[in-house]
């Protein structure tokens, strides 16, 4: 077994020392998984970095161990935080390996996939040479990589992501560990690629009875693998269960909460149960629950003394009130509150039936190379694509990575144009609404003054705010910087009366407009990137994959304040995701994107219970199950 007791880590920071780690204890048998959920900060990534003595130069064990069974019966188990770095180099791959969340970074990008994995295999086994080369081929193909003869040869950047992914899971397996750490292994991948990897996991798992740590937030992966499940907070452990008992009858506060955040259609119409509050800097020192501030439970006890892990039945739960069993069954999947959508405005109701954004024939044609002695490489990215989003109503456009969901969102916001290699062609008619009375208008035809002018009505939301947002602007100065130019007739004094409507009704406090991005979490980042777009009062909001970055409780949080945004405002919203549960739970219409194309198109329900072509029920097959 692997077994960590009581493990403290903390890192140096400017604050003071940060407790990453602050009591952790748990026991990985072989043969079963054990997943470690929690929201980003918890500690889960932490934990895999003690495990493997790769923490960072700022971090250090100041208390615990780990231990792992020699292979030798009887002996000792190795204590790994005790040992030489030059024995922990062959238990690092050979008895342990990992699987970090980003195979693009993990690679070496001037060597090829082949050299790194028979590296492995030469460091962890016997084998050397041409039958290191042959193991490496076998493992390639055993994880699904086509043509394993010609693709070990490849370098990172010539496999897709889900490619890279496999070649990690082949590398690691080669050194034929006996425990595997999964680091959110298919965070970054689309559900069909995602299935193929958890897929190949399950069967490499049963095969060779390894133990797997599977470290996640996504709670229907963990549904789907797990036996076991540890929930973490603020860098301790807070439940641990079998994971059955988990998902069906969570004890702690903060657990049922997180499973009642999870979106789908079932919550249709409701507001989900958005957890308050943010995790509490760990540089403190906490002589109370590190929930209490969150919990709608909490007591006076609860703020006078830390609770400690005490087990309850087949759960361990780190509560002094914690939920009954009765209580748990009850309340899962249930939202904690949940309202009746408003009514729709006078204004939706009347201009339901003309689209506000018509999109027709989009094509989008990529071209690259090309010289003296070489034809262009052009690549079709869209083609032939048409939907139409009202107002007060949701499009939702779906698809694998590269099907061209981006792409077609950029195009209509006009962020293609004046790119030489890039053509456009089609039409996207705007609906530009009576008070502006210019009628409707062809985005794709405009110019100058008149498409300034345009771009007041259809605005962006980008997947991550931090890259989307100014480090070096203030808050008030990135809110104003669209009213500048697009709202030129305001006053000053107009301006920051917009801007602080504007942070107060994404939920953010008025301090907010004197602060920098980084001093946000990323949840309140993806907050102040809608109130950006919502700065010049747009019709039309092309949200793209908006929380695909976000915590479970936090992703609630943006769903609930979408949803009451388009009802007050009467918005239109371009939905690009490929999260089936946000899609279930937000979509009135749903697009099916393949290879550029859309290949089905309907209502959202009817999409969902009787897909009509088959990528679209490959696709619906692959999405993990809600844990119910």
């Amino acid at each position: 077994m692997l077994q960590l007791q009581d493990l403290q880590v903390v890192l140096e920071a400017d604050a003071g020392l940060v407790k990453a780690l602050d009591g952790v204890s748990l026991t990985l048998q072989r043969g079963e998984t054990f997943a470690l959920v929690g929201e980003s900060g918890c500690g889960k990534s932490m934990t895999a970095l003690a495990i493997m003595r790769l923490l960072p130069d700022n971090g250090r064990v100041m208390r615990g161990r780990v231990a792992l069974s020699n292979k030798v019966p009887d002996a000792k188990p190795n204590e790994l935080l005790a040992l030489p770095e030059s024995s922990m180099r062959r238990i690092r791959g050979g008895r342990v390996g990992i699987i970090f969340q980003e195979p693009a970074t993990s690679l070496n990008p001037v060597m090829r996939v082949g050299d790194q994995i028979v590296e492995a295999i030469e460091a962890h086994t016997n084998l050397r040479g041409v039958h290191a080369r042959n193991k490496a081929i076998s493992w390639l193909k055993r994880v699904g990589i086509p043509e394993p003869e010609r693709r070990i040869d490849s370098y990172p950047f010539e496999m897709s992501g889900g490619q890279k992914q496999r070649v990690m899971i082949a590398m690691t397996l080669a050194a034929e560990p006996d425990f595997l750490i999964a680091d959110e292994p298919t965070t970054a991948l689309d559900v069909t690629i995602q299935k193929q990897v958890l897929d190949l996991l399950k069967a490499l798992q049963s095969e060779r009875q390894l133990g797997l740590l599977l470290i996640t937030h996504d709670l229907a992966v963990v549904a789907d693998m797990a036996h076991r499940v540890a929930l973490m907070y603020a860098g301790q452990i807070i439940e641990e269960a079998p994971a059955e008992v988990f998902f069906k009858r969570p004890r702690h506060p903060y657990a049922r909460s997180l499973l009642q955040a999870l979106p789908d259609g079932v919550l249709r119409g409701q507001k989900l149960a958005a957890i308050a509050g943010t995790v509490p800097p760990l540089w403190q020192t906490f002589t109370a629950c590190r929930f209490e501030p969150r919990c709608e439970r909490a007591q006076a006890q609860c703020r006078a003394q830390a609770p400690k892990l005490e087990r309850l039945g087949q759960q361990s739960v780190r509560c002094f009130f914690p939920v009954t069993s009765a209580q748990a069954a009850k309340s899962t999947g249930a939202a904690l509150s949940a309202d009746t959508p408003a009514s729709p405005s006078s204004f939706i109701a009347a201009s339901s039936s003309t689209p506000l954004l018509d999109v027709r024939g989009l094509n989008v044609r990529f071209t690259s190379g090309g010289g003296l002695f070489r034809q262009p490489h052009v690549v079709q990215a869209v083609s032939d694509v048409s939907f139409q989003v009202h107002a007060g109503q949701t499009l939702a456009l779906v698809g694998e990575s590269g099907c061209g969901k981006t792409t077609t969102g950029r195009a209509i916001v006009q962020l293609l144009r004046g790119q030489p290699q890039i053509q456009v062609a089609g039409e996207a008619w705007l609906d530009a609404g009576a008070a502006s009375g210019a009628g409707r208008l062809d985005l794709f035809a405009m110019q100058s003054a008149a498409l300034l002018n345009a771009r007041r009505s259809v605005q962006m939301v980008f997947q991550d705010p931090f890259a989307s947002l100014n480090p070096r602007m203030r808050v008030q100065d990135i809110l104003q910087e669209g009213l500048l130019i697009l709202r030129p007739d305001w006053s000053q004094d107009q301006r920051m009366a917009r801007v602080r409507e504007l942070v107060e009704r994404v939920g953010l406090r008025a301090d907010a407009l004197n602060r920098f991005p980084h001093e946000f979490s990323g949840g309140q980042r993806q907050r102040l990137a809608i109130a950006r777009a919502l700065a010049v009062e747009p019709r039309v909001l092309v949200c793209d994959e908006p929380t695909s970055a976000l915590d479970v409780s936090v992703q609630a949080q943006i769903l609930n304040l979408l949803r009451e945004l388009q009802q007050q405002l009467g918005l239109g919203m371009l939905f690009i995701t490929h999260n089936m549960g946000v899609v279930a739970y937000l979509a009135d219409r749903v697009a099916v994107m393949k290879a550029g194309r859309v290949v089905e198109q309907g209502d959202a329900q009817a999409v969902f219970e009787s897909p009509q072509d088959e990528y679209t029920r490959t696709l619906l097959a692959a999405v993990p199950k809600r844990p119910v």
